[in-house]
């Protein structure tokens, strides 16, 4: 049995994308794995990209066909079915592609520093002009260096350092240990926003150690995901900034002793606000109704919500 499960969560409509996933996984140098495909109800079914491979690759990978549940949802039913002989859990977003050397590195840095969370650096075009590398951090963090090449780090207050810009994440660039995956979930009914900046904290939380790698192990694909299309003048724009502050809130929760990751988030909390009262601003000014039921709904939660309100009208009729 394979040391290693990879987790592909598949929601596509054009071929191929997955087909290139999957050649980044069977090119590993580490080759101890198999493959968990979740198809999320796919548009594309995720069977026309596999029969170029070879029987023993297919074999190895294993397809689980749910009703959409989303990305998180995907996820955790991969994380269900991990095999028991798994020790360790990489996650592959379908339109990504893996370095070479990803799971290489990966599992020499965890075995060597006994780490439960692994996080590489991740590559991107022009559209992931945010997202920095974890090298980048020894710039302006405290850090520890364990490996010169590859650069191999950690972060005494990594919790604090991720929740200030938590852009040098990602999923694809993620590898955890069964002593975390066993305990950590997404949050499903988060969709469209910050379920993985949630499963992030908790499992930074849950580790014993975490290893960050300033090698790239993953490049950031153009596939057709659940974020494209969803734009400030998208009507799920409003929901994406409510599950959103809902994250971030319970974020705040579990970091209620922590001055420094507290006011981190409440700052964040408060652009989620200032970004969805932009948008229905907008949608008046085209004419539209603001979007009251999802309001009303955030506004129960969070009633700070209304302050916003006010602090906008104040602010535009000032001006």
């Amino acid at each position: 049995m394979a040391k290693l499960t990879v987790i592909i969560p598949f929601y596509q409509k054009e071929p191929g994308i997955l087909r290139r996933a999957l050649a980044s996984v069977f090119a590993q140098e580490f080759n101890d794995f198999d493959v968990i495909v979740v198809d999320d109800e796919s548009p594309w079914p995720p069977d026309g990209d596999l029969i170029d491979f070879s029987e023993a690759e297919q074999a190895r990978v294993r397809v689980i066909r749910q009703e959409n549940a989303g990305p998180g949802g995907a996820r955790n039913t991969g994380l269900d079915h991990v095999p028991a002989a798994s020790d360790a859990v990489a996650f592959l977003d379908s339109d990504d592609t893996w370095a070479p050397g990803h799971l290489a590195v990966a599992h020499a840095a965890m075995t060597h520093f006994s780490a439960d969370c692994y996080f590489a650096s991740i590559a991107g075009g022009d559209a992931f002009y945010y997202h920095f590398g974890v090298e980048d951090l020894e710039k302006t963090e405290a850090t520890v260096l364990l490996n010169d090449d590859p650069l191999l780090i950690e972060i005494p207050d990594l919790t604090q350092v991720m929740l200030k810009n938590w852009s040098f994440l990602h999923l694809s660039a993620m590898v955890i240990a069964r002593p975390v995956f066993e305990r950590v979930r997404f949050d499903a009914a988060l969709r469209l926003a910050a379920e993985d900046v949630l499963f992030f904290c908790d499992c930074v939380l849950a580790a014993r150690r975490v290893v960050l790698s300033g090698a790239a192990g993953a490049v950031r694909g153009e596939g057709v995901n659940i974020f494209h299309g969803v734009d400030n003048d998208s009507p799920q724009f409003l929901r994406q900034q409510f599950n959103t502050w809902v994250a971030l809130d319970r974020l705040e929760s579990r970091f209620a002793e922590r001055p420094a990751e507290v006011a981190s988030l409440r700052a964040y909390k408060q652009t989620a606000r200032r970004q969805a009262l932009w948008s229905q601003a907008r949608r008046v000014r085209h004419r539209k109704l603001p979007q009251f039921d999802m309001l009303a709904r955030w506004a129960v939660r969070d009633p700070r919500l209304l302050a916003s309100v006010v602090g906008l009208a104040v602010g535009k009729f000032s001006r």
